[in-house]
């Protein structure tokens, strides 16, 4: 199966007719406000589509959360928090698949960096724009 091909049937089953989620990695906060909207959701088997990251949380948790997030057929947009981003950059970095999106987001606790947010850094590179373009 070509890039395209699979790049097409992933679109497909992102807009299926069941609907697709937001995935959510991130604080209590964060988590909780994106919950409160509606987004939370568990499967048959009992997986969730959010992962509240606390002090004690492992990066291997961080890990296989955002693994699974963006293998999941049912999941279109992946949120993961920028600190927790950066705990795991270098899979945030290698990750290039459109579907799920990965957009990295602010928390209370934590400012938004736009340097380093590597999706931000992308489109920058694929602009040609330098430091003070986007």
């Amino acid at each position: 199966m070509s890039a395209a091909t699979a790049s097409n049937a992933a679109a497909v089953a992102a807009s299926s007719s069941e609907g697709s989620l937001l995935a959510v990695i991130g604080d209590e906060d964060t988590v909780t406000g994106f919950l409160l909207a509606g987004i939370g959701n568990l499967d048959a088997r009992r997986k969730s589509n959010f992962l509240i990251v606390k002090p004690d949380t492992s990066r291997r948790e961080m890990e296989d959360a955002f693994k699974d997030f963006t293998t999941r057929e049912d999941v279109a947009v992946v949120l993961i928090a920028q600190f927790v981003a950066n705990e795991i950059r270098y899979l945030v970095n290698e990750y290039a698949e459109p579907i799920p999106a990965v957009l990295e987001i602010p928390s209370p606790d934590h400012p938004y960096d736009p340097s380093a947010d590597s999706i931000l850094n992308r489109v920058k590179h694929l602009l040609g724009a330098g430091n003070d373009g986007l």
